[in-house]
């Protein structure tokens, strides 16, 4: 029996439809019971008898592939892959996909919901009415503020349509603008320095990549309004962790809320996690039922289309 190993985790319990179709497609399935990614002793162990993979954010690169003579497959539970190593995949007849889109608005949400604790001060209210204090904070209402978009894709794109409601002024930056888009959604395009420099709040949507890897650093916080909000649902390595400690640590930023990290999972030796004006979630903002349910199918559906000879949807390395 052909064999694929889900390196995501919670397979079981939120992919049922997906495990169905693998399993009646006659596929053995083993699961990640590790609640985390497998590191790469822990992959060399099982994947030379594997077939396919449904990839969380372990590392795919060369020295796994050549340990794994019978994959033909990874499909990526998410979006991003600078976790995989796509020419070295596809150097050894690997294709690999992703769900480009399933997990956009469930991302969009989260975003919101830091932009919104962070400007009302929730998670610190909350602590300090805990311990039987009224705490009296003055806030700032959004809609005498300004939000920027460091990227302005699918996922910026929903953010800024769940704020339009609250009337809020909004600029973007975006290597390829859409600017129609834009328009529709009363987003003012502009360059990086203008957004940087303007922003009240600004919210992160740009990939991995070498160019974008800590472009938010020493310098570019130097540009930002003094007492700014940052808030990260991307990748941690855009934001150079020093920089935004010194920075949240000088009370140059008033506060930071961040889902991702420049290396996850994040460590409780992490010094963003001693401030008391940071909110930091653990890489949960796809995590719903929906995205859950749609991922699943999507990539089981990646596998078998590739184990039948077939281009898959979403494939990257053609």
């Amino acid at each position: 029996m052909n064999k694929i190993l889900v390196t995501a985790t919670n397979f079981s319990a939120l992919c049922s439809e997906a495990k169905k179709m693998l399993l009646e497609n006659n596929y053995e399935i083993i699961e990640n019971t590790k609640g985390r990614p497998y590191t790469f002793d822990e992959l060399k162990e099982v994947i030379g008898d594997i077939d396919g993979v449904i990839a969380g954010v372990d590392t795919w690169d060369e020295e796994v592939f050549k340990l794994a003579p019978k994959l033909k497959g990874i499909a990526r539970f998410g979006v991003g892959v600078d976790n995989i190593d796509l020419a070295a995949a596809k150097k050894y007849g690997i294709k690999v996909t992703n769900c480009a889109g399933i997990n956009s608005n469930s991302v969009s949400e989260h975003a919101v919901a830091l932009i919104l604790s962070m400007i009302r001060q929730i998670p610190r209210l909350d602590g300090t009415t805990r311990k039987g204090m009224w705490e009296r904070t003055i806030c700032h209402e959004l809609n005498k503020m300004t939000v920027g978009f460091i990227g302005f894709g699918g996922i910026a794109r929903l953010v800024a349509e769940k704020l339009n409601p609250f009337r809020c002024k909004m600029i973007a930056y975006d290597k390829y603008p859409a600017v129609e888009q834009a328009q529709r959604l009363n987003v003012e395009i502009c360059d990086f320095e203008y957004v940087i420099k303007n922003s009240d709040i600004i919210s992160i949507h740009v990939p991995c990549i070498p160019e974008t890897v800590h472009m938010i650093n020493d310098e570019t916080i130097g540009m930002m309004k003094k007492g700014a909000f940052l808030v990260n649902t991307a990748r941690g390595p855009v934001i150079d962790e020093n920089a935004l400690y010194n920075a949240l640590l000088s009370n140059k930023l008033s506060m930071a809320a961040i889902d991702v990290y420049e290396s996850e999972p994040v460590k409780i030796e992490n010094p963003l996690l001693s401030l008391n004006n940071i909110i930091c979630t653990p890489h949960a903002a796809a995590e719903s039922y929906e995205v859950y349910h749609d991922t699943g199918i999507e990539t089981a559906t990646a596998l078998l289309t590739i184990f039948d000879g077939k281009k898959p949807r979403n494939l990257l390395n053609k």
